[in-house]
């Protein structure tokens, strides 16, 4: 807790900490509508699983150049740009009168997204240098906190019954409040470093890491894709609970990172992520009860789960033996960036061939999965500095 007054005490760490949250706002909104969009275009769950390729299109297209443009710019000035980029394209998805344009306004929401993403880990990334400090996992905090804040702002679809209009007004408020605090980072810039040739020798402990992140972040996309869609067809849950499980997942997951390093602390970076994966398994055995409050509970169980696992794996890619930090750092977030798009794309698929209830079957096996990769990783402990 103790970064999180760190953050709440100065606008120098909040600034960011805001933009974590902003990126989940824009994010989630879009995610509670999904449903809506479904209904609108008349598409099926392939067709809207498709759509959602054109999402992590994005985010994969903008990948490889980003950190160039990040470099040229500047760190601070390219997360302002990030932001507004996500101000402006957030709003496209809501508004497409068709499913081309639907896939088309995606994939730039996509690319927008994905470039903030990168910038604004790296913003903090160069903070945490300079002064000193950590406090990535409470901005991962506050990221969730950008969910908690959609899931609150979920409870109002009924009355204003207008996705445009609600997403355009989440975008204008979000917006404003970044530009009041861009002044805080606008001007701070990346430290340069000795780059280091990468070790095929050295893959294997991060190729164990690389799955779970996947299989972790994976699981998270498919919760913030499909649970509104999962509450509205498997349990028949009324429409003013239909965001509730994005909402349980999302304060739990929140309430999560900000404890989760104290906890880690005691037992340990690979224990809490066996914890985390234990705790997701009971959540997905309760959602697929069928039932709307035990739907809802297990959601929340997930969040809980899944909330330490993003975070310590960065801190052990970090510390693998013979890996720079960065590479380590690097390659947890590419495969657990891959994971958070990809898996509601794969599960969206599977739900049209199968069912949806199926496809939270197979996130079940996502969660035993991790057990035993962290079975496999308490064996090579050496491995880690």
């Amino acid at each position: 807790m103790r970064s999180l007054r760190l953050i709440l005490s100065n606008s120098r760490y909040f600034a960011p900490a805001f933009v974590f949250a902003s990126l989940n706002i824009w994010f989630g909104t879009w995610a509670i509508y999904i449903p809506s969009v479904k209904e609108k275009l008349q598409i099926d769950k392939a067709e809207l699983g498709f759509a959602i390729f054109f999402l992590s299109l994005g985010v994969f297209t903008v990948f490889p150049i980003a950190s160039k443009i990040i470099n040229k710019l500047r760190v601070g000035r390219a997360t302002w740009i990030g932001v507004a980029m996500c101000s402006v394209f957030a709003i496209f998805p809501l508004l497409a009168p068709n499913y081309h344009l639907l896939c088309a306004s995606l994939f730039f929401f996509g690319a927008s997204n994905g470039f903030l993403d990168i910038s604004m880990n790296t913003l903090v990334t160069e903070i945490e240098k300079e002064d000193q400090q950590n406090f990535m996992s409470a901005m991962h905090g506050f990221f969730s906190l950008g969910g908690v804040v959609v899931g609150l702002g979920s409870l109002l679809m009924p009355l204003i019954d207008n996705p445009p209009l609600h997403m355009a007004l989440t975008v204008v408020l979000v917006f404003l409040i970044n530009f009041s605090l861009r002044n805080n980072y606008l001007r701070i810039e990346a430290a340069a470093i000795e780059k280091e040739p990468f070790s095929l020798k050295l893959f294997k402990p991060l190729l164990i890491l690389g799955i779970i992140s996947f299989v972790s972040m994976g699981s998270e996309g498919a919760i913030v894709d499909w649970s509104g869609l999962y509450l509205k067809e498997i349990t028949l849950a009324p429409e003013a609970l239909i965001g509730a499980g994005f909402l349980a997942f999302s304060t739990a997951m929140t309430l999560g990172r900000f404890l989760g390093d104290g906890i880690s602390q005691r037992i340990g970076s690979i224990k809490i992520v066996a914890l985390g994966a234990l705790v997701a398994l009971v959540g997905y055995i309760s959602v697929l009860s069928g039932h709307t409050l035990l739907a809802i509970i297990g959601f929340a169980l997930n969040g809980l789960g899944f909330s330490v696992m993003v975070p310590e794996l960065f801190r052990i890619g970090g510390n693998v033996k013979g890996v720079e930090s960065s590479q380590g750092v690097a390659f947890i977030a590419g495969s657990g960036y891959s994971g958070f798009l990809l898996g509601p794309v794969i599960l969206g698929f599977m739900a049209e061939e199968s069912s949806l209830k199926t496809s939270f079957w197979a996130l079940l096996g996502c969660a035993a999965l991790i057990l035993v990769a962290t079975s496999v990783m308490g064996r090579r402990k050496k491995m880690i500095r």
